[in-house]
């Protein structure tokens, strides 16, 4: 790579510190989605301190905040996120399961460490725009409510994004190398209330009507369904609401949620209405009623050649994490606490040959990812709305689960904090090859502009859905 990489890295390097104490204060204080009031503080004071101009409360979500910096230009925003997952309080650097809160959050898919190296970046490529006096503007978003919430959904159909050129992203992971397309799911969420009628259910049996009933044969209808949908699909479910605890009263409400997924948009929305026509089967039998209530929705991942071409650029030039042999040793501990068969999936996900290792330095090839396993993002709503590139960084021991203390463990370590810095490095040495190679730019748009011609977008966010503030977790 050049001196644009070179002295990129550089300001990553200098300036690293303040955003390792960023990324361990949210961990230390998780929050969920659209609840992440602390976080978005942290992040708009380092944004001002920095010299970005901040607008918050993007999209009218009060924990949604957007930073500019930089003149005329193409404009290359930087997308992070910080909110938390419940149920998985676990106390720092410790391999085994010990919770600080009982049943307290805790930062179980690493957007503690996500949002710290995003801003890491954006920040950097600032001084870098201002060193080398290139026009240009740089954008961080940051972006509440990835786990369940789709804010960057409700973001884009506000507009939020609509002027960006590009976007760029990351996620801590096992193992570093781009994230294509076909590594997410377009996904919607939703909620089936099902309305009964309420009787004795020893003294007067017949005339009630159980909405929980109806919720139990939803479930069995969509279960039979799985037979007779696209294997890489999924649907999920959690019973919200079922009716109360008393036995002896036929339930006359009861709530499921479910979370259908699928490779693409088109096909997630034709798999939604035969869950909705199961639903209406089932108030049939059971002689209630069925309402729906959309909760959150997003799209897949959009891929884009020229863009994941330059992140493979960078992220082999700067060679990989790291990692030291202290590194090296708690990652083992981790390990101990794991299954083979959960460090051997974790390498079959990406088509690699299992090896033995503690924690991954190397940089997996683009196309080697196995997509039969992959779950959803709010950023695949961005990539079609503008060109977008993500890469995935090593952070964790290897077969490390998501949505697993073993995760929230390892949130403050060295090796985590390393991440930070190569991802933030990977990420801004993208931006500076936009800012300085116009084909590329172009390249990465034109392909944009191709694809968006022949598939047309639906945000799976309808116009009149407005976030919901109190919801759960989707993943």
């Amino acid at each position: 790579m050049g001196t644009n990489q070179n002295l990129i890295w550089k300001i990553v390097d200098s300036k690293s510190a303040p955003y390792f104490d960023l990324s361990d204060k949210i961990w230390d204080e998780p929050e969920l989605s659209y609840r992440e009031f602390n976080a978005v503080r942290l992040h708009e004071a380092l944004l001002r301190q920095e010299g970005f101009l901040v607008t918050s409360g993007i999209a009218e979500i009060p924990t949604a905040l957007m930073g500019e910096a930089g003149k005329g230009g193409p404009i290359v925003a930087v997308l992070g996120e910080y909110d938390a997952l419940p149920g998985l309080s676990q106390e720092a650097g410790v391999a085994e399961e010990r919770s600080i809160v009982r049943g307290g959050a805790g930062h179980g898919c690493g957007h503690n460490l996500l949002g710290a190296a995003a801003l890491l970046a954006a920040s950097s490529i600032k001084e870098w725009l201002e060193v080398n006096e290139i026009p240009g503007r740089v954008r961080y978003y940051g972006c509440p409510a990835e786990e369940g919430g789709s804010a960057k959904s409700f973001m884009a159909k506000e507009g939020a994004f609509d002027d960006v050129d590009i976007a760029i992203s990351w996620h801590p992971a096992a193992f570093t190398g781009v994230l294509e397309a076909g590594s997410s799911l377009a996904c919607v969420e939703m909620e089936f209330g099902f309305i009964g009628r309420a009787s004795h259910a020893a003294v007067a049996p017949e005339l009630g009507r159980s909405a929980l009933d109806a919720v139990e044969l939803m479930s069995v209808g969509v279960n039979y369904m799985r037979e007779h949908m696209p294997s890489t699909a999924r649907v999920h479910y959690a019973l919200v609401d079922g009716g109360g605890v008393a036995p002896n009263v036929v339930q006359s409400r009861a709530v499921v949620r479910h979370l259908v997924r699928a490779s693409t948009l088109g096909e997630m929305w034709q798999l939604l209405e035969r869950v909705k026509k199961i639903a209406k089967g089932a108030a049939l039998m059971t002689e209630t009623s069925v309402e729906f209530r959309q909760l959150s929705g997003e799209a897949n991942l959009v891929g884009n050649a020229p863009l994941e071409a330059a992140m493979h650029r960078n992220l082999t030039a700067l060679g990989g994490p790291e990692f030291d042999g202290a590194d090296e040793r708690f990652a083992a501990e981790i390990q101990r606490t794991l299954s083979r068969a959960d460090i051997t999936a974790s390498y079959a996900r990406f088509g690699l040959p299992v090896k033995d290792e503690a924690l991954s330095r190397d940089i997996y090839s683009p196309a080697r990812i196995i997509t039969t396993s992959a779950g959803s993002t709010d950023v695949g709503t961005v990539s079609w709305v503008v060109p977008t590139v993500q890469c995935r960084v090593a952070c964790f021991a290897v077969g490390t689960p998501f949505h697993a203390w073993q995760l929230v463990a390892q949130g403050k370590t060295p090796a985590a904090h390393k991440g930070i810095a190569f991802a933030a490095k990977a990420m801004a040495g993208v931006a500076t090859d936009l800012f300085t190679d116009e084909a590329l730019l172009s390249a990465a748009k034109t392909e944009f502009q191709s694809f968006r011609a022949f598939n047309e977008f639906r945000n799976p966010i309808g116009p009149e859905m407005t976030p919901s503030l109190a919801m759960g977790t989707k993943m």
